[in-house]
């Protein structure tokens, strides 16, 4: 079975903050001038530029990425999500020729697969499609047998394929939609490895865990050098991150479960660091999500294996995160609330003006903040 896939029914906490009805989601809007989304990453990645954000008084200050092991204490505790992107997006036939843009979600236990397709035409349960590789050849078969939420379809192969090696063979990168590729786009070749951190182990999510996505070997010896420890978490990013928010009340969206597994060795570094009172200090929103999932009420972060639905929006008591390394995300996303909950609202949407003004690059491809 793949690294993606766990058995069980998902174990969801409940964990969706502290307000009956939360926030309206318009709160978590702001302008951004289309030429500031990142379509390719900074190079080298650690060239990317850095703002910080004092949540305490609202002060930031501007750096590149390559300063954060100065920037962060000698006894931070830093901890990254090792997941792996699978090549996910995939291109289908219907049997009149018409293309369906897919994007593989996971296997389920009873063998069927969860997919995302788009395409021009209503697709039809029973229908069969031909999944095809970069020279439009059907490399195999699936037939939709349900159609779910947002566009998420139960398909079944009609034989025999094991998914991660079909997706090796005809998948691409799950590039988020606001970068823009043509097949014929030179940048393509290049996503593979890109749109990957260099420290991707566990094969598994659909998209990229992107605050990870600045850090280079050069910047992992600085950090050794100045003795700050890390540790990883595993969170198989998927629909739950990204996932749009069509509610008026954030109380009222509810994502996506994606799997987690925090280790024994992870938990016991956590809770060495928190008894000696560091700072954990955790990358990326999918690591925020992971150890406050893990937390218990007094901050123990306890390892296992699980599914989680958190969704942390203002207001929310964080139980195990310090700081937090992150991109600068999209208006109206569960990804702004959490930072917003983290920092408050009013300031980070200062921080997002000013990174505007100062000609920051935004979103996955794009720059980085260090909120402490």
């Amino acid at each position: 079975m793949a690294e993606h896939e766990p058995t069980g029914a998902p174990d969801r906490p409940a964990g969706r903050g502290d307000a009956d009805a939360g926030p309206p989601v318009a709160d978590f809007d702001y302008e951004l001038p289309p030429d500031r989304i990142a379509q390719a990453p900074a190079r080298p990645r650690d060239a990317s530029r850095l703002m910080v954000l004092q949540r305490a008084t609202g002060a930031v200050s501007h750096h590149r990425f390559r300063d954060l092991p100065d920037l962060l204490r000698p006894d931070d505790l830093l901890v990254l999500n090792d997941t792996r992107v699978i090549p996910a997006a995939l291109t289908a036939r219907r049997a009149t020729g018409g293309r369906i843009d897919g994007c593989f979600l996971r296997v389920r236990d009873d063998g069927a697969w969860e997919v995302l397709l788009a395409g021009r035409g209503r697709l039809r349960e029973g229908e069969t499609l031909a999944v095809v590789d970069a020279d439009d050849r059907p490399r195999t078969r699936v037939r939709l047998e349900s159609r779910g939420e947002g566009g998420v379809w139960t398909v079944r192969p009609t034989e025999p394929v094991e998914a991660l090696a079909l997706l090796e063979a005809v998948g691409r990168p799950p590039l988020p939609p606001y970068i823009r590729r043509e097949r014929s786009d030179p940048r393509t070749a290049d996503d593979r490895a890109d749109y990957q951190t260099v420290y991707a182990l566990r094969a598994g999510a659909v998209a990229a865990p992107t605050a990870g996505l600045h850090f280079t070997d050069r910047v992992f010896r600085d950090l050794e050098e100045r003795g700050i420890e890390r540790t990883t978490v595993t969170l198989h990013v998927g629909l739950g991150t990204f996932q749009p928010v069509r509610v008026e009340r954030a109380a009222d969206h509810r994502m996506h479960a994606e799997w987690r597994d925090v280790s024994a060795e992870a938990a016991a570094a956590v809770s060495a660091a928190r008894e000696a009172g560091r700072r954990i200090v955790a990358v990326g929103t999918t690591s925020v999500r992971t150890l406050e999932s893990a937390a218990a009420e007094d901050g123990t972060v306890r390892p296992g294996r699980a599914w989680t639905d958190l969704f942390i929006y203002p207001p929310h008591a964080f139980r195990a995160v310090g700081a937090m390394v992150t991109n600068f995300h999209l208006p109206r996303t569960t990804l702004l609330m959490m930072v917003s909950a983290f920092a408050g609202r009013e300031r980070v949407l200062a921080a997002y003006r000013e990174a505007v003004r100062e000609g920051y690059r935004f979103y996955s491809y794009g720059d980085a903040m260090l909120i402490e």
